[in-house]
């Protein structure tokens, strides 16, 4: 049964759709396992990032065919090894209206991506999903249908404002929906490696959620990650290999974490 992680931040430009793609990308390359990655951002940018670095030229597919089908397996596009999407596309903006309109409870409203997935969770491993940075229907649905949140803090203070403001949200959405979901931690993505702003930024992160709870690995601000933009991901040299040490450091940091929590035990 897959463990499903959301990625997410309520400041946008933070780095979260970089880090959804690049954590599935390595599970599923690197760690030899089966990763679906659930594009629920309008935007697509997930998708557009997976599918030019596997060579895939064209998605005819999107995540709203599937939840207004109430079936997400044909929306599934196998782009890699071990590695499929979900992608999104301009169309999903419309999420909100379509679940007012087929459901009158809110809870059936917010939970309806977690029953979409239900009848595929065994044939992964892990489930990624990616979210725009916003209070809204998609965070809602990502947070009923996950495990865990990954909450990636860049080093700036409206970032850190937009953490607090996921995790309090985070808490309401327990409270209101009994949503099963726990923070895995707090990802740190730096502007500028050392920055005394930058360093600041992380150690009041530490005093706000727990030091145990900010992650040790951080990532650093990376020129190869923007050229990957354009390429896609590539594995061609020492520059390539860098970023990607990056994200499986990332990784075996995560795992371990979610490791502890899968034996009911606080991870220290």
């Amino acid at each position: 049964m897959a463990t499903t992680i959301v990625v997410g931040n309520f400041k946008g430009g933070v780095g979260k759709t970089k880090v959804s793609v690049m954590l599935s990308w390595e599970l599923s390359k690197y760690y030899n396992k089966k990763v679906l990655l659930v594009d629920m951002d309008p935007q697509g940018n997930a998708s557009t990032l997976i599918a030019r670095s596997a060579g895939v030229s064209e998605l005819n597919t999107s995540i709203f065919d599937g939840f207004q089908k109430g079936d997400l397996k044909d929306c599934i596009v196998n782009v890699a090894d071990n590695l499929h999407v979900i992608p999104a596309q301009v169309s999903f903006k419309n999420l909100p209206k379509f679940l007012y309109s087929k459901f009158e409870n809110e809870i059936d409203q917010v939970s309806y991506l977690n029953q979409l997935l239900d009848p595929i969770r065994s044939d992964y491993d892990y489930i990624f999903i990616d979210v725009p940075p916003t209070i809204s229907d998609f965070s809602d649905n990502a947070m009923m249908a996950a495990d865990y949140v990954l909450i990636i803090l860049q080093a700036q203070e409206l970032s850190l404002e937009g953490a607090e403001t996921y995790i309090k949200y985070l808490q309401f959405m327990v409270d209101n929906y009994d949503a099963d979901i726990q923070v895995a931690g707090v990802l740190p993505v730096l502007l500028r490696p050392g920055g005394r702003v930058d360093m600041s930024t992380i150690e009041r992160a530490k005093e706000m959620f727990g030091e145990d709870n900010v992650m040790k690995t951080v990532v650093k601000h990376l020129e190869r990650l923007k050229a990957w933009d354009v390429t896609g991901i590539t594995d061609n040299d020492q520059h390539d290999r860098k970023a990607h040490k990056v994200f499986t450091d990332v990784l075996d940091e995560l795992l371990e974490k979610l490791e502890a929590f899968e034996e009911g035990g606080k991870y220290e």
